[in-house]
Order: structure tokens, then sequence, then C-alpha cells
């Protein structure tokens, strides 16, 4: 009932999946009376695609969520089925933790994490319209007629927005996974003058446990005694499930391109922009006509239900053609669908539309963050979430806005990406994207960005004591790593690794510059560092490795700060800057970059526009 609920909240926050969770919280845990409006109180972080947290660059994601005291990371340490590092056999830049989470379990507790946090209201609804006056927000409507007053609005509507599920010719008006779409909110944005677009993304099939052949599979394991997720949890997570890795066959490829004409994405029925890089199964066949087979992932949803979930074959071809399809992959020859593969297409709208701290940039306290910015993905969303959230708080506390930077996390990139390059698909977090991955590693997520929550104020007392302590066992390994050792006493480990031995003396720390050495050897043969703690220990070693490489990239980040540190006023009218061309005039007016740096990452701004532009700051005396 209306009157169940106040009409006043400091913060509204429209749509609980990843990115609305964290935005909620953020706001109540920051203090500010709010409001969580969401679809269906059922689909509160629900997965609707692959139940999976982290992985290539995500896994970085998750650890700063964590780091700046969001929810995700502890979530998912909480219900995850397995854990694994990604990319081992890789430098330290690119390993990622991967974790099959219990969707079913995740849910609930995110659920309740939200229904037991003070200051936070949930309601079930859905929003019609979002009200401004002046330039400014200052509340909702429900499609009821409720109205909630809010001087902040967060908008996390993920993939629901005039949503739609396609299995070959049949579309139905749905959200994911069944649950409602809303209908009326794009038109609010619209009328509010914010660039819409259409963009699609896909699901597999969840096939029954009992009807696979589960003998001719390799069998994925997780990993033992890999750190978690969140900085706070203690031990390491026990795995508890393992996945399965099988392969696509020539007759799967033949049933594709036997009924290609039936599939929406090569008939016309699908006109939106889906991922490049999470294609479907047709397209897979299509792109790559010469590869005779592909990697299928056989993966639990969760311990509550047989479902099991088979990544690497998103479809949207028609029921018949997909049951065809699924019996010709090795293992899956008796298996049965209990839920189709389909694809989704929503609304979403342009990022060029935001400023780096994720607010619109032509209605104050109007903050967007999740898939409804373009990207893809539960980490990229909650990332969004967790920064439209700090940032709705700064906003109504009138402080200055948090924005992070690309050299300071993968968060800073994500969101830099989106609001000053924009994207024309469904945007994926990898590690190339971050020319500075090296300084970026999951590991030290929390001494770039533990500091920072704290100053926000969402890193409590006992994850900044946890946080300081880890800080001061850092600076004691470093100080042990500094001794020196006469050769004599370093002579046998030397000649036990096959190494040559110096005539000098060398510290630890000389020794962990050479290739063959790493962190573990040293603590299995040198008593004095056998008890020292081993991911303090790893943390300090990497540093150690790759020295050399850390300081070009400091020099190479003090460059380019020197650009970030330009200011661009925000009234600037670019098309009286002579010399400016006229795409690099039409782009910086649109996007309206808040420095140098970020104008020199637009695209169609070149080197000499920077120039002029500098130029012009000089003789404005700026």
């Amino acid at each position: 009932m209306l009157d169940s609920y106040q009409k006043n909240y400091d913060a509204i926050v429209i749509g609980c999946g990843h990115a609305g969770v964290e935005a909620c919280l953020a706001l109540a845990r920051l203090g500010h009376k709010t409001l969580a409006v969401t679809l269906s109180l059922d689909a509160i972080a629900f997965m609707a695609c692959n139940p999976a947290i982290g992985g290539t660059a995500k896994g970085h994601l998750v650890r700063e969520i964590d780091a700046l005291g969001g929810q995700m990371g502890l979530s998912a340490d909480n219900n995850l089925l397995q854990i694994r590092m990604l990319n081992m056999g890789k430098g330290a830049a690119v390993q990622s933790l991967r974790g099959q989470a219990d969707k079913t379990l995740y849910h609930h507790y995110m659920k309740n994490i939200m229904e037991t946090t003070p200051n936070l209201d949930i309601l079930q609804g859905e929003v019609a319209e979002i009200l401004t006056k002046n330039g400014a927000v200052y509340g909702i409507t429900t499609t009821l007629g409720q109205t909630f007053y809010a001087d902040s609005i967060v908008v996390a509507t993920g993939v629901y927005l005039n949503a739609h599920i396609i299995i070959g010719d049949n579309v139905t008006k749905t959200g994911p996974n069944g649950f409602s779409r809303a209908t009326k909110l794009t038109d609010s944005l619209i009328n509010l003058d914010i660039p819409t677009r259409r963009f699609k993304t896909g699901t597999p099939a969840r096939v029954d446990k009992n009807t696979i052949n589960f003998d001719v599979m390799q069998v994925q394991k997780g990993d033992d005694n890999i750190y978690p997720f969140s900085f706070m949890t203690k031990g390491n997570i026990p795995n508890k499930e393992v996945c399965y890795l099988t392969y696509t066959t020539q007759k799967t490829k033949d049933i594709i391109m036997a009924n290609i004409d039936r599939s929406p994405l090569y008939n016309g029925s699908i006109h939106s922009i889906g991922p490049r890089y999470c294609p479907s199964i047709e397209d897979k066949v299509m792109r790559f006509a010469d590869k005779e087979r592909h990697q299928i992932f056989i993966e639990p949803e969760s311990s509550l239900t047989n479902e099991m979930y088979v990544q690497g074959m998103s479809s949207s071809m028609p029921f018949d053609v997909q049951l065809e399809m699924y019996k010709s992959v090795i293992g899956l020859e008796k298996v049965k669908i209990m839920r189709f593969a389909y694809a989704i297409e929503y609304d979403c709208i342009d990022s060029l539309c935001l400023t780096p701290y994720l607010m619109v940039k032509h209605i104050k306290g109007l903050f967007l963050a999740g898939q409804l910015n373009g990207s893809s993905g539960y980490e990229e969303a909650a990332a969004q979430g967790l920064i439209a959230g700090i940032n709705a708080s700064l906003y109504l506390k009138k402080k200055q806005p948090l924005v992070l930077t690309r050299d300071s996390s993968y968060i800073g990139v994500l969101i830099d990406d989106l609001v000053t390059k924009g994207t024309n698909e469904p945007y994926r977090m990898m590690t190339a994207r971050a020319e500075h991955r090296l300084l970026l590693r999951q590991e030290n997520a929390d001494r770039r960005l533990t500091p920072i929550g704290r100053e926000v104020g969402l890193v409590d007392d006992n994850r900044w004591q946890e946080y300081t302590k880890k800080i001061q066992t850092i600076d004691k390994i470093s100080d042990i790593l500094d001794k020196t050792l006469p050769p004599k006493e370093y002579k046998d480990f030397f000649e036990k690794i096959g190494e040559s031995v110096p005539n000098n003396a060398l510290s630890y720390k000389d020794m962990l510059k050479r290739a063959a050495i790493t962190y573990d050897m040293l603590m299995q043969n040198f008593d004095e560092l056998k008890d020292l703690d081993k991911r303090c220990f790893e943390e300090v070693a990497t540093t150690v490795k790759y020295e050399g490489y850390l300081n070009k990239q400091y020099s190479i980040i003090a460059d380019i700060n020197k650009l970030e540190n330009k200011t661009l006023p925000q009234d600037i009218d670019y098309y009286q800057i002579k010399g400016l061309r006229i795409e690099a005039r039409q782009k910086l007016d649109k996007i309206k970059p808040l420095n140098l740096g970020q104008a020199s990452r637009i695209s169609g701004v070149s080197p000499a526009d920077i120039t002029v532009l500098l130029v012009y700051l000089s003789k404005a005396g700026k």
C-alpha cells in the first residue's frame, strides 16, 4: 500500500539487477533514505544468463567493487559452487578469478541483504515517468499512479526496457527468463532528450542434468587454495561442483547450415546489434566456417536444480532446430531441454550523453548505470551501479563527484570508454582495453581503491582495520626482502634450481628479479621466509619482478596526467575555437570532456586538435 511507504526520499533507484543493487546499497549505507523500485522482487540480482561471477578482466572488476566497499564479491564468495583462476600460465596482469555461482542462492542472499539494510525500502512496481523541473529530477510516478519524490535518481533497468524474447519466428513481449518487461520508461527517457538505441543479447538452453553423458566429457575442476573475490573473506572457497568441457560436431555445423534461413539473426528478423565477443552458435559457425568444432562448457546453475547451463551455445533458432542442434553435441545425444535458448532485444541509451561520473549531462541528479548504458555483463553493471550510487550520494551532499581514472582501476577504464568513446555494441570489459593493466592487477585492488572507499564512507571500520593490517604486513615483508645474503648463504639454493652462483651478496629482491625464481621457491628454501603471509608475499614479489615495467608505466601516467589536470570549462563554445577541425568541434561539443586527457581519447579528436586546445587554454589563462 502506498501509505506503507513515505512519499519523500533522498534517492530512488529504478531497477534491482546487479547495477541497481549496488547503487541502492551504496546510497543506503551512506545514510540516505532510499527507495528501490523493481519490476519483480523475484528478479533481484538475478542471473539471467550464465550464473558465473568474474572471468577475464571481469574478476578484476569484482575485486575493485569489493575494495570500494561494494557487495558483489562478498555475495559471490558466500554462494559459489566452484572457483578458478583463469590464465594461470600467463602474467599476473591478466590472471582473473572466475566463480560458478549458485543462481538461486545468490538471488536470495542479495535480496536478504537489501531487506535487512537500514535506510532502504523496496517496492515491486513499474516506473512510468521520471519527473524533472528546471533541468533537475525531483521524483517518479509508477504505472499504479503512485508518486515518490527524491532529489537524486539512479536508473538501472538492465535489459527490461521494451524487451522481447525471440525463438525462431516466435516473439514474446517479455523480459529475460519470463519476467515482466518495462513498457513506459523508454518514452520518459526520450521525452527527457536522452538518446536511445536498440541492442540484443542472448542465452543458451538449460538442459536436464540427468540426460547428459558426462563420461565422454572432460572434467573441469575448480582450484584449491585460490584467494576469494572479497578481501574480507577468510580462508579459501571450497569447490562443491565440477564443470565439463565438450565439443560441437560436424553434424552440429550441418544442422545450423541447413537451417540458417530460419535463424532470426540471418533472415532479417533481428535488426538490433548484439555482442561481438559472445556470439551465438549459429554466428560462430557462419563466421568461422573453416572451424571443425567449437568448445562447449556444461555448468551447474544451482545446487537446488538439475538445470545445466550450456555455455557456448547461445541461439535464437526455432525450438525444433535447437533440439537437433543440442543433441549433436558430444555427450548431449539424449539431452532434454528444460528451457530453450533465446535472443532478447531491449532499449538502452547512448552513453555519450553521460558525464564521467554517470550523471546525465543536461539533467542534474539523474544517474544511469548498467546495461542501460550499453554494457554487457553482471560485473560491468555492478561496477557502474556502485559508482552511480556513490555519485548520487555525493550530489546530495553537494560534494565533488568521484571519477576513477584509467590508471586507477578497470572501473575507470569501463566508464571512460562508455562516456568518452561510446559503444555501438554491448560493451564487454577485457584486459586488452586497459593500457595500464600491469598496474591494475586483481590482488592489489584494495591498495588502489580501499582508501578511496574509506574517504567516500563505504569502507567501514572493520574493513579498514583489515586493510591497514595488510599494508603493515606488506611493508614488513618488503623490509625483510631487502636483506642481503652473502654467496655462501644462497649457494646451495642456486645450485639446486640450476642457477649460476654470483660472487656478490644478493638481497631476496635481487633473487626475485631472476625469471627462474619465484616467491614460492624462496619460502620453501629460506627459514626466515617460511612463516610469512603467502598472499602478501606474492603481492610484494609481483611488484619486485615487474619493477622495471611498472616504473615505465608510472612515467607514462605522469605524462598523461599533465593532460588530465588541464580542466576544460563546460561552457566552451568549440565552434568558435579557430584551428579545430569540423569533426573535432562536433565531437567535443557533443561529449563536453572534463579535461584534455578525456578530450584526447575521443574518436575524431587528433593530437593537432589537442594542441589547439592547449593554446586556447593558455591564452585564456587556464
